[in-house]
């Protein structure tokens, strides 16, 4: 219409009412003062009675910039409270997006809710275990498109959906590495509902952008997870290294990602050396490789996976005896509550929390006899309060892993049992490492430090074990 307007091929443009023209007081004010008159355009709104060639200058001036007002605060109005709609419906873990997320469909049930999509589910399943194989997100691109496997976007589309995309570069969507990095950092597949990273400016303004990661809405056990938060968290920690492959196209090597220099902090190299048909593996500190500083951290790959199996096999050991003491514990009723007493940070929690309550009381008397002024008492009160508030959530938390430790025995126990039953004496594979440890350093005297998962529960459960055993036998108010 405007561009018609600009070439003057029309004269007069005619709305049912103003609301018809535009909702921005801003932009329809100027439509109707400047831009008309300018071409010589005629503007009528029936409803409001407005007709700009017979209108005198106090419609126009005062009448219509306060209907065009009122427009726009309709039009905010309702934003206002689509946008409480919204958020009310993802605190409540309900999902409202176009499109579910790739390895998911919406419920026909309930279009709010998520169920899994048996093949693109799979496919996903796929693709962490690729990445936790050592595979990079380019390789695993490549070998999905070697597979024929659809990309989301035509697979959505193969669906009948008219989904799209900015991603897209060619006739036919391939996968890419970001299309997979995308699905190995996303939240939802461990049956978390996360909404909200992303808003517009405001409702004139239809741009989005990003929010940080604390304003998004996270709402758990919403939908069927399709991995689980251990293998999630253990794949967002290889996405922080470098794991890339073999020179001859394979995985990568069995420490990658988990091996590090312990004085610079840098991933270990990998370097296999050959002589009259031998190979011989070693790892070395990257950064000396690059000839930029430290030192060589050498360690022959066989006395590496030696250490580090002995390692293991001692922990496993440890963890399944207290496993089975745990479920001893637990069928004699032991109190865990009573046992969460003695636990050496709850006791420290608790004290804590007390001192705040103290300093907290003895605000009102120091402001009584004037030893702090009105303002020095609410700012003294608002850190009293943010800490006591901090130390509460602290301690709830600590409860509730001895309640979970108690409850549930050792959080890995399942694995446990099937790597004790799988394991062979002489060998060390991917998974049992990806599994049991997150780190291994190593230093310039071939010294080695492992640091394994669930450690804190580790140390944990060793000392409430101790704890409850030594109770229950001395008849300490620990036992029933």
């Amino acid at each position: 219409m405007m561009a018609d307007i600009e070439a003057g091929n029309v004269n007069c443009v005619i709305v049912k009412d103003l609301s018809r023209l535009g909702r921005d007081y801003i932009e329809a004010g100027r439509l109707i003062q400047k831009t008309f008159p300018a071409f010589h355009v005629r503007f009528i709104a029936l409803t409001d009675n407005f007709d700009s060639l017979s209108a005198d200058s106090s419609t126009k001036s005062l009448v219509i910039p306060v209907k065009n007002f009122i427009n726009d605060s309709y039009c905010r109005d309702i934003s206002q409270k689509v946008r409480s709609s919204q958020r009310t419906k993802r605190e409540q873990g309900k999902f409202i997006g176009s499109f579910a997320v790739y390895g998911y469909r919406k419920s026909a049930e309930d279009k709010n809710r998520l169920c899994p999509d048996v093949y693109a589910a799979q496919v996903v399943r796929n693709i962490f275990a690729w990445k936790m194989d050592g595979m990079s997100a380019l390789a695993i691109a490549r070998r999905l498109d070697g597979m024929g496997v659809l990309s989301p976007l035509e697979y959505k589309k193969s669906l009948g959906e008219k989904f799209s995309t900015s991603f897209r570069t060619g006739a036919s969507a391939k996968w890419s590495a970001v299309a997979v990095k995308r699905i190995l950092t996303n939240e939802m597949y461990t049956g978390v509902m996360v909404q909200g990273k992303s808003g517009k400016v405001n409702y004139k303004v239809k741009k989005l952008v990003a929010k940080p990661k604390e304003e998004w809405i996270r709402v758990e056990g919403t939908h069927e997870a399709i991995i689980s938060r251990e293998d999630f968290e253990v794949v967002q920690e290889l996405l922080k290294v470098d794991t890339r492959a073999r020179t001859d196209g394979s995985c990568a090597h069995l420490f990658s990602g988990l091996l590090f220099c312990a004085d610079c902090k840098e991933p270990m190299y990998r370097r296999v050396n050959r002589y009259k048909g031998v190979s011989k593996v070693s790892f070395i500190c990257s950064t000396r490789n690059r000839g930029q500083g430290c030192t060589r951290h050498s360690i022959p790959e066989e006395e590496l996976k030696a250490v580090v199996f002995q390692t293991l096999q001692a922990y496993i050991s440890v963890f399944l005896d207290m496993d089975s003491q745990l479920e001893y514990i637990r069928n004699t009723e032991v109190d865990f509550e009573k046992i969460a007493r003695f636990e050496n940070e709850v006791e420290r929690l608790c004290k804590e929390q007390e001192k705040y309550l103290k300093l907290r009381a003895g605000l009102h008397e120091d402001l009584k006899t004037g030893l702090i002024f009105e303002e020095d008492f609410k700012n003294f009160r608002t850190i009293y309060e943010k800490k006591y508030e901090e130390i509460k959530e602290a301690l709830e938390n600590q409860e509730e892993m001895i309640k979970k430790l108690f409850l549930g025995g050792v959080a890995s126990g399942v694995k446990l049992e099937q790597f004790r039953e799988t394991m062979k004496p002489t060998e060390l594979d991917r998974d049992a490492l990806l599994c049991f440890i997150s780190r291994i350093e190593v230093f310039e005297d071939k010294k080695i430090y492992v640091e394994l998962r669930g450690e804190e529960e580790f140390h944990k459960t060793l000392a409430l074990q101790e704890d409850a055993v030594s109770k229950m036998e001395g008849g300490g108010e620990a036992a029933i």
